[in-house]
């Protein structure tokens, strides 16, 4: 199922595409924008197709505000009716000469070109028009109805592109971004599901807008570094290369298993560089850490701080030895397809042991007894394939 992004991009591509077909009504681009807008949260694009669209709570404003405007009769009371038409417009969202610009304004204060009517109206009658070359109806002209249709088939495009622009490729790092973090937690949940955790509350953390979770995620990545360092080389007193390797110098046991694991037989030196750099990035990334604690930090430091932790472990965990993993997969975080592979229950059994982990938070044998369909013979099973701890 694809995402309300993804969706939005997908109906700003067909606008795109169909703006400059005669097939294609503008009415159909217009409604195709209004959706976009409201998936991508675009407020002012929305409010300006509602306007395309005919919506009164929109236009009955526009209309009575450019009613007093026009009145040659300038009264003190036109004054203040018009302030209170601002102020209304206002709350709407509606930002004269912004949300509707000047040339539309003027096309849409002419009764001849449409007015404020839908959209898809202004095109009926001015395709009736032309068809039976009349040049005018009587109320509606031939060329009115076309600067109005002309006009907002520009800005349809405009706005269109801009939004196209602002989110069509704003998702390739983030795709890409996602597929990285989600090789990272994969490799931290075999190894030590609490450290996966630890690292995703760091993500987390900085997709806030409070400078506290700033500072936690910080504080969260050392702690990772240091568990990280814990499960991967553990302390000892001896030394390699001269390094202590005690509990408090977790980078330096980070360094040595780093030294241990990559074994390029062929170009040695080049390896050993490598080792430096991610070396070097870890102790970057722990000196930065250090500042949620004791000093005021802002958040793209902290978002670059949690990013660098999640790039670096990808080389990291690229050289994990194998005996350091879980091969059976855990129920508590498994996915519905491994625990249907891995288990050998049906796929509804599947998802009722997904829904019993939501709902609890947690599963447990005692639960997992409990699950309509599954005996004695099936949690055996489960659990001689699948570790629950």
């Amino acid at each position: 199922m694809i995402s309300k992004k993804e969706k939005g991009i997908e109906l700003i591509d067909e606008i795109l595409s169909d703006i400059d077909n005669p097939k294609v009504s503008l009415l159909s681009s217009i409604n195709k924008l209004n959706r976009a807008s409201k998936l991508l949260n675009e407020k002012e694009i929305l409010v300006w197709t509602e306007i395309q669209l005919g919506i009164t709570t929109y236009t009955l404003p526009l209309i009575n505000w450019v009613e007093i405007y026009l009145d040659k009769n300038k009264t003190k009371e036109n004054e203040k009716k018009l302030k209170a038409l601002d102020d209304e417009l206002n709350e709407l969202g509606i930002k004269l000469g912004k949300t509707i610009d000047g040339d539309e304004l003027t096309a849409k204060a002419r009764e001849s070109g449409g007015g404020f009517k839908n959209i898809g109206f202004i095109e009926e009658r001015y395709a009736d028009i032309t068809k039976f070359k009349k040049g005018n109806d009587g109320t509606y002209y031939q060329s009115n109805l076309l600067n109005t249709l002309t006009i907002v088939k520009s800005l349809t495009f405009k706005k269109a592109s801009a939004l196209h622009s602002k989110y069509a490729f704003e998702s390739l790092p983030q795709t890409n971004f996602e597929f990285l973090k989600n090789r990272v937690e994969d490799v931290l949940f075999d190894l030590d599901p609490e450290l996966a955790e630890m690292l995703m509350l760091a993500f987390k953390a900085v997709s806030s807008d409070s400078e506290e979770e700033w500072s936690q995620a910080l504080t969260t990545c050392r702690r990772f570094l240091e568990s990280l360092a814990d499960k991967l080389f553990p302390p000892t007193e001896e030394l390699i290369h001269g390094r202590k390797l005690n509990k408090e110098n977790y980078i330096n046991r980070i360094w040595a298993f780093m030294d241990l694991s990559i074994k390029s037989q062929s170009n040695k030196e080049l390896a050993k560089r490598h080792v430096d750099l991610l070396g070097n990035y870890i102790q970057s990334n722990f000196k930065i850490t250090n500042k949620g604690v004791h000093t005021k930090i802002n958040r793209i430091e902290a978002v670059k701080t949690v990013f660098h932790i999640y790039m670096a472990c990808v080389d990291l965990l690229g050289y994990l030895d194998k005996g350091h993993r879980n091969n059976k997969p855990n129920l508590n975080v498994a996915s519905m397809d491994e625990i249907e592979a891995f288990g050998g229950v049906s796929r509804n059994i599947a998802k009722e042991i997904i829904k019993c982990r939501v709902k609890e938070g947690k599963l447990t044998e005692k639960l997992i007894t409990q699950i309509p369909g599954i005996g004695e013979k099936t949690i055996k099973k489960l659990l001689e394939n699948m570790t629950i701890d």
